[in-house]
């Protein structure tokens, strides 16, 4: 317990130290500009798929802040209806330079929470944040169609293999374990490679499963909050849905940084623990 609440207290000191709460703001604006041409992108599959608009509309508004979802209707319904390959190849670029841009800020905070500075070159760091954008958009598709296809893969398994109703409650409940695992990974394989550091991966467990643990709960209690006591759009208008998406990225963000924090505080600890105590004894003054 003691070992607990130092540790508490240390990564307190960091945060404060590397003005986290700043670094969240950064991230936030970079990914308020990527998540448009990322909706863009992932609804202009959906018409291949034949999905109603309506599902879709559901679908956003279970992912995110229940006030945001009315930004986005008009457009989901007129993407979703309408078959545009213009838009798909505008999408992934779109998707690619903007995220990868959110994905720098991500770099950034990381180097400042091991403390080191980025010689890595332009052309190396652009790659691997466009890289590191790509697996955490896989990781966002696998994790997100798991809860909302799942009942559909469900009754395609049941049709040809009956299962037990006890087995489909477990089924029911594991994809949305494994929707967590995923994005437990991915950002796990974010914390090894975006930091100018190398370090065990086996030290970026902790941060990623506290910061996916932290954004869950971020984002639960940050829903409720707004369904049942912040009304926004009766003070904003119109801008309220916007004003609760930037507060929700943000709070994203502070989870990632948050993670970081952690994975750099674990690896002082080992690589301290690791240093051979000094055997010689100090000189006798005479």
């Amino acid at each position: 317990m003691n070992k607990l609440t130092s540790f508490g207290k240390m990564l307190g000191q960091e945060i404060k130290e590397d003005r986290a709460t700043g670094l969240a703001a950064e991230q936030a604006y970079y990914y308020m500009l990527a998540l448009f041409p990322m909706l863009i992108l992932l609804l202009s599959i959906v018409p291949y798929l034949s999905i109603e608009p309506q599902k879709a509309i559901d679908f956003i508004g279970s992912v995110m802040p229940s006030e945001t979802t009315d930004v986005f209707t008009d457009n989901i319904i007129a993407i979703v209806s309408d078959r545009n390959g213009g838009l798909l190849t505008f999408g992934i670029l779109g998707t690619l330079w903007s995220a990868s841009n959110g994905m720098n800020a991500f770099i950034h905070s990381m180097n400042v929470a091991f403390d080191v500075d980025e010689t890595r070159s332009f052309i190396k760091a652009r790659l691997l944040s466009i890289g590191l954008t790509l697996g955490l958009i896989v990781a966002f598709v696998v994790a997100l169609s798991l809860p909302v296809f799942g009942n559909i893969i469900l009754d395609l398994v049941n049709k040809v293999v009956p299962i037990p109703d006890s087995m489909q409650i477990l089924f029911s409940i594991l994809r949305w374990v494994v929707a967590i695992i995923v994005i437990a990974f991915v950002l796990a394989l974010m914390y090894r490679f975006a930091p100018n550091k190398h370090y065990p991966f086996k030290q970026v467990i902790p941060g990623a499963l506290a910061a996916t643990i932290i954004w869950q709960l971020i984002s639960l209690g940050f829903s409720f909050y707004v369904s049942h006591f912040g009304n926004y759009s009766s003070t904003y208008g119109s801008l309220g849905g916007v004003i609760v998406l930037m507060l929700w990225l943000y709070l994203t963000g502070l989870a990632l940084v948050i993670g970081g924090e952690i994975n750099a505080l674990f690896h002082r600890q080992s690589t301290f623990a690791s240093k051979p105590s000094s055997t010689k004894t100090p000189p006798v003054s005479t």
